[in-house]
């Protein structure tokens, strides 16, 4: 098989493949600069085309080669999460291929993401509700052994984010502080329940009217319920009512909103340095926009 290269150009990544394995490196990546040669390889990438950077910046980057998503990680304690809390999860998640740290390969999910941020969802309804059925019954299981974050670090994450924000003009006064009166209502004691930690659309994968498995539990720990409903529901508060729905419980919609302003503020800086596009075209800024 000829070598391919793979350069994702937003963020400096190239990605090296050949019948022999693969090398991936960067130079916002040096740590990353590393060549794998699993025994699985050669039959993943005989029916290939081509390899697909789904993801890639300074801390990670992900990449489908076929029907095997290789995720590549600089942290290994996200991807001991990540192994641990899909072992947990009573919903469904991905076939755990083989790991060779720092990359985890995970099969393909049937089906296709419930959407993007960006764009509408062409998902139904029952699919959404069926989002946050798989919501609930993640929040019904045994809590992770390991804490998330609290409200103390929640608090001193926000005070810096709303700083820089306002300090480089990347956002109007105005908008930053309406949005993060709205993001403290969230400071209050909540039960922690198990939570996905970045349930975002493209994370939860559904085939027709079914959820197929969720990805991406990096983030997975103690927590408020609420605040997977809000990232699962962020840009797209059209389906909000559906995820309620299917979630079989009343919820505190206000409650939700305000995660979407915590989220969205403490969000737009590392979107920013990580080069995923202009200001202009980020859902969390128009998310920011609209709060009232």
């Amino acid at each position: 098989m000829p070598v391919r290269a793979v350069d994702d150009k937003s963020s400096d990544t190239l990605v090296v493949v050949s019948g022999e394995g693969f090398w991936t490196g960067s130079s916002t990546l040096p740590h990353l600069h590393h060549f794998f040669a699993p025994v699985t390889l050669d039959a993943i990438m005989a029916a290939v085309e081509e390899v697909e950077v789904v993801v890639a910046h300074r801390e990670r980057a992900t990449l489908r080669v076929g029907d095997v998503f290789l995720k590549i990680d600089a942290d290994q304690t996200r991807t001991d999460v990540e192994v641990e809390a899909m072992a947990m999860a009573p919903v469904p998640t991905p076939e755990i291929l083989w790991r060779k740290p720092p990359v985890l390969a995970l099969a393909a999910l049937r089906g296709t993401a419930l959407g993007r941020l960006q764009e509408p969802s062409t998902a139904s309804s029952a699919a959404w509700a069926a989002a946050g059925a798989a919501a609930r019954m993640l929040h019904d299981a045994p809590l992770p052994p390991w804490p998330g974050r609290s409200l103390d670090e929640f608090a001193s994450n926000l005070d810096g984010e709303c700083d820089w924000l306002v300090a480089k003009d990347v956002l109007p006064a105005g908008v930053v502080t309406r949005n993060r009166r709205l993001a403290e209502t969230v400071f209050r004691p909540w039960t922690p329940v198990f939570i996905h930690g970045d349930l975002q659309i493209t994370h939860v994968f559904v085939d027709g009217d079914d959820v197929t498995g969720i990805l991406d539990w990096s983030e997975a720990a103690q927590g408020d319920a609420l605040f997977d409903l809000a990232t699962l529901t962020l840009a797209h508060e059209e389906h909000l009512e559906d995820v309620v729905a299917g979630y079989g419980t009343d919820v505190d919609r206000d409650l939700i909103r305000a995660w979407w302003s915590l989220r969205c503020l403490l969000n737009v800086r590392w979107l920013v340095e990580h080069g995923f596009g202009p200001l202009e075209e980020m859902p969390e800024v128009a998310v920011l926009r609209s709060q009232q």
